[in-house]
């Protein structure tokens, strides 16, 4: 069966948690945690908030709108990411800076013209929060947010401070290649895996580590288990982007984003991003059948047509495949992207392309950290060849990680 050597499961490796939990209670976030307990180290600060509509506690309150009515800190600025601090931008559109309408609080872009904040916006703060829901993927621009932050907060002098939410693809398995710092950029900021199995508070402890920054504040959870999925935490769910807008979509993506760096739809402007994949010029009963005949645990393919509203060739009738997870512990998505990639480049290697940034390179390159794939796969290599050796990155990085855990 082929893609599944390369995800490793951490349940046999082992760590050394803060917090051990007992099966079946409900998970709370640290922004759950900090309204209920308070925190010494933020009590009276004038505090910046980095956040977006996944900032919200168990009743769907928004975190802007709980710590501005909050007696524990006064929150004086807001900060966008993608998407913005309501989530009204589209995947890849500028987010302006502007003032928020319901609490008139500034709120500064991280998404525009600057992609961390700049001395101006830390003026009078003591301090700068983190609050978004990460999707546990290294593509994620959430993550390259929450790294570009809390290196200008370390240069303001600023304590920075992470409201810690769960892996919601779990943070039991690592897979994928480890990112090579010469790729390095807003889609894989750090030398992590594509899936890396760590909350942002965590992340947040090993960027502070491997730059030499100081510790992050980090509020806990409590009640997450690393084996769990976000629907099994309790938690309600609310999409990390508008494209992101269920959990298989999510299950999918680490693997199915990497359609992002071709000429083929990965299904944006449809109902089913992510999980549909297609071009005009793809035979979708011919890439359904190598896709299964491939045998890729966890899933199966069903061919499809698809009419995208917007994005990459939107208005045309596209043939593809809409992947059904199965069974979403066997899944291996990061190899199933490969085997799309390689199945697709395959059907029709003079219509696929692959995406070219403006500076001349593949952005491909970029999402997988590495110019290597992509290399490999235009000069014939099959799939298994490529992930040769990301079993073995990733169990690297899984004692790398180690000391930087905080959940069971």
């Amino acid at each position: 069966m082929s893609g599944s050597a390369d995800l490793i499961s951490v349940q046999r490796v082992g760590t050394t948690p803060r917090h051990t939990t007992a099966a079946g209670a409900a998970t709370r976030t640290g922004l759950d945690v900090f309204l209920a307990e308070g925190h010494p180290e933020l009590t009276g600060w004038r505090v910046g908030l980095i956040t977006n509509p996944t900032g919200v506690n168990r009743r769907l309150r928004s975190t802007i709108d709980l710590l501005h009515e909050s007696e524990a800190v006064d929150l004086v600025a807001l900060f966008g990411p993608e998407h913005g601090v309501r989530g009204a931008a589209q995947a890849g559109v500028t987010v302006q800076a502007a003032t928020d309408p319901r609490t008139l609080l500034p709120v500064h872009s991280l998404y525009g013209d600057a992609l961390h904040p700049t001395s101006d916006m830390l003026e009078g703060l003591d301090g700068l929060i983190f609050d978004i829901q990460d999707v546990g993927v290294r593509y994620a621009t959430y993550i390259s947010t929450m790294a570009y932050a809390q290196s200008v907060a370390t240069a303001a002098g600023l304590p920075f401070v992470v409201f810690d939410r769960p892996n919601p693809i779990t943070g039991a398995s690592v897979e994928g290649n480890v990112l090579d710092p010469a790729f390095a950029s807003f889609v894989g900021v750090h030398p992590i895996p594509i899936r890396h199995g760590m909350t942002a508070g965590e992340l947040a402890r090993l960027f502070a580590a491997e730059h030499g920054w100081p510790e992050p504040v980090v509020v806990e959870m409590r009640g997450w288990r690393r084996t769990q999925w976000f629907d099994e935490t309790g938690l309600p769910w609310v999409q990390p982007s508008p494209n992101l807008p269920t959990l298989d979509s999510l299950a999918l993506y680490p693997g199915t984003c990497l359609i992002e760096g071709t000429n083929v739809s990965e299904g944006r402007g449809t109902t089913r991003p992510f999980e549909v994949v297609g071009a005009p010029w793809l035979d979708p009963f011919l890439l359904a059948d190598d896709l299964e005949r491939r045998q890729l645990p966890g899933v199966a393919f069903r061919a499809t047509s698809f009419t995208p509203t917007f994005s990459k060739h939107a208005g045309q009738v596209c043939g593809g495949v809409q992947a059904h997870i199965i069974d979403r512990s066997a899944l291996r998505p990061v190899a199933l992207g490969m085997h799309l990639l390689h199945a697709i480049r395959g059907l029709d290697p003079d219509a696929f392309a692959w995406t070219e940034r403006p500076d001349g390179g593949s952005f491909v390159d970029l999402l997988l950290g590495s110019d290597r794939p992509r290399l490999a796969l235009t000069t014939g290599a099959n799939v298994d060849e490529v992930m040769a050796d990301w079993a073995e990155q990733a169990v690297t990085f899984v004692d790398r990680r180690r000391p930087f855990l905080l959940y069971e």
